[in-house]
């Protein structure tokens, strides 16, 4: 399928012809000229800024929380991991009424800090989780080596145990990434008239039928400039995104 639409976005080939009668870079001068589709580049940086801040947020609680849940004697623990997987078994749409509700209530309804909230906080059962099943991997005796010499149990997961996970924080991260740049309908509905735009709603935009200007072409075009950065991660860290469930299992 990818290689039907680089074919066919570089060709000016007949509609549905997989062989190109001749090369032409024409439907991607939306890269440099702004009148074709509008700026690109803004919504680029957007995502990018959207993805970078989700991933940190789900990498510092999960770490955190998952090292709670797996080290530390916390009341109602089981209740907790009982909370979390349900949190996770809830689909988007189930939740979406609730989300818009308190994003109102708080004032964040309409900006991006309050989609990234969101797509964060719907990620992070299935973050703690995981990172939960890497700790219980991790032999007590590590930390209990570091406690007797005199360091602080922060001091010993940050030095100790932590290092020790970093698979599963690799693997998390660019889970996180792939999710958080493929995100469309929580910036549709809760960011519908806001003045940022990323690429999921940029390319709706391109795609647009009731568009005088439409052309398909055109935007099997910004399909592949949106799908080349997830594309480039997955085929570089494909190996070490299947960690993600080598070390994470373990409840």
């Amino acid at each position: 399928m990818y290689l039907f639409l680089l074919v066919d976005t570089v060709t000016n080939a007949p509609p549905g012809s997989a062989i190109p009668n001749a090369l032409t870079l024409a439907h991607w001068r939306f890269l440099v000229d702004p009148r074709v589709t509008g700026d690109v580049w803004r919504p680029t940086v957007t995502t990018l800024l959207f993805t970078a801040s989700i991933v940190a947020i789900v990498l510092v609680v999960s770490s955190t929380g998952g090292y709670a849940l797996s080290r530390l004697n916390v009341p109602f623990r089981r209740f907790l991991l009982a909370g979390v997987l349900v949190m996770h078994a809830f689909p988007l749409v189930t939740l979406i009424i609730g989300v818009f509700l308190v994003l109102q209530f708080v004032g964040l309804y309409n900006t991006l800090t309050g989609v990234i909230l969101v797509k964060a906080a719907l990620m992070l059962p299935f973050g703690i989780w995981i990172m939960k099943g890497f700790y219980d991997t991790v032999p007590w005796e590590i930390e209990m080596a570091g406690v007797q010499d005199g360091a602080s149990r922060f001091t010993v997961w940050r030095r100790l145990v932590l290092p020790q996970v970093k698979p599963g924080l690799f693997a998390l991260a660019l889970f996180a990434a792939i999710d958080a740049w493929g995100e469309y309908m929580l910036p549709r509905i809760l960011a519908p008239s806001s003045d940022f735009q990323v690429l999921s709603t940029y390319l709706n935009a391109v795609s647009d039928p009731d568009s005088t200007t439409y052309n398909f072409n055109l935007f099997k075009s910004v399909g592949l400039f949106y799908m080349l950065p997830i594309l480039a991660l997955y085929a570089i860290f494909r190996e070490r995104l299947t960690n993600i469930f080598g070390g994470g299992t373990k409840g």
